[in-house]
């Protein structure tokens, strides 16, 4: 005997309805419009369309419901791409200096802050945060290890200045989050990242006879 399961009735409306509820949600407004974002609300009303036709002629619903969860597969990417989990998977990618010369803490320095004066926080952030790492060099608290990270900055510093351990850690985080995460760069990141750096500038380091 053969069990006909019921049709399954999904409309374009219904469909759109509930693409737009879960794309209007926090997560997806974190970083404001952007072209990803609107080639995916076309290919959501392409989906949706699509899927309207297909249920309109698939008597057991059965094509309805391949498309209703591909669009849930799409949903679910989109999540983790504005989320940066599907951009800072690879860890080698995720280095403080992107260039084997790097500047000196002051031009660095520098740069960060004419680039606060001029709103872009996301950029300072990460002229900041390397001007640290670059002070940090140039105190000889780290050596000169290239492709080093954020948070292997925070441990390789913390071991040898315990103090600098607590202000390095919202700083790392900050600088990940904005440059490798798509977060957006506030005064309030960027403040977390200049303390770091002022630490790193006034940190005490024992010298060892």
């Amino acid at each position: 005997m053969i069990i006909l399961e019921p049709p399954i009735d999904i409309g374009r409306d219904e469909a759109a309805a509930e693409a737009a509820k879960e794309l209007s949600k926090a997560t997806y407004r974190q970083s404001g419009d952007s072209l990803i974002e609107r080639a995916i609300g076309k290919v959501l009303e392409w989906v949706a369309d699509l899927l309207d036709s297909l249920t309109g002629t698939s008597p057991s619903g059965h094509a309805g419901l391949f498309m209703l969860i591909g669009l849930i597969v799409l949903i679910i990417v989109v999540v983790l791409w504005r989320a940066g989990v599907l951009r800072t998977s690879h860890r080698e990618k995720q280095v403080v200096f992107d260039t084997a010369r790097p500047r000196s803490a002051g031009e660095y320095r520098a740069q960060a802050e004419q680039e606060a004066a001029a709103g872009d926080y996301a950029h300072a952030i990460r002229s900041r945060f390397r001007a640290c790492v670059a002070e940090l060099t140039e105190r000889t608290i780290l050596d000169e290890r290239a492709g080093r990270t954020a948070y292997e900055v925070v441990t390789d510093a913390g071991r040898a200045v315990p103090e600098l351990r607590d202000p390095l850690q919202p700083a790392a985080l900050a600088f990940t989050e904005v440059v490798y995460g798509n977060r957006p760069g506030t005064p309030e990141r960027y403040a977390a990242v200049v303390a770091a750096d002022e630490a790193a500038r006034t940190a005490r380091v024992l010298v060892r006879g």
